[in-house]
């Protein structure tokens, strides 16, 4: 099961992947973010506006993601 956290109050979602320290970020687009470890592991996902849904494109982990989408009933994006 990954961490996450949703506030809907924000419409803002962040996905852990990795229990790695956090050492940059880098934007997507305006409502997409993917933080990364020293080495270039991802080690989270930053998605915002996601009650209008959110698109997996360039995202690391799309499959486990989209199983948070899922759960917690948001649109994926094609």
């Amino acid at each position: 099961m990954l961490k996450y956290e949703y506030d809907r109050e924000a419409d803002a979602l962040y996905i852990w992947l990795s229990d790695k320290p956090y050492a940059y970020g880098e934007d997507l687009d305006r409502e997409r973010r993917i933080d990364y470890a020293s080495d270039g592991t991802p080690v989270g996902v930053e998605l915002l506006c996601v009650s209008s849904g959110v698109s997996l494109h360039d995202l690391p982990q799309q499959d486990k993601i989209a199983q948070v989408l899922r759960e917690l009933r948001i649109k994926v994006l094609v």
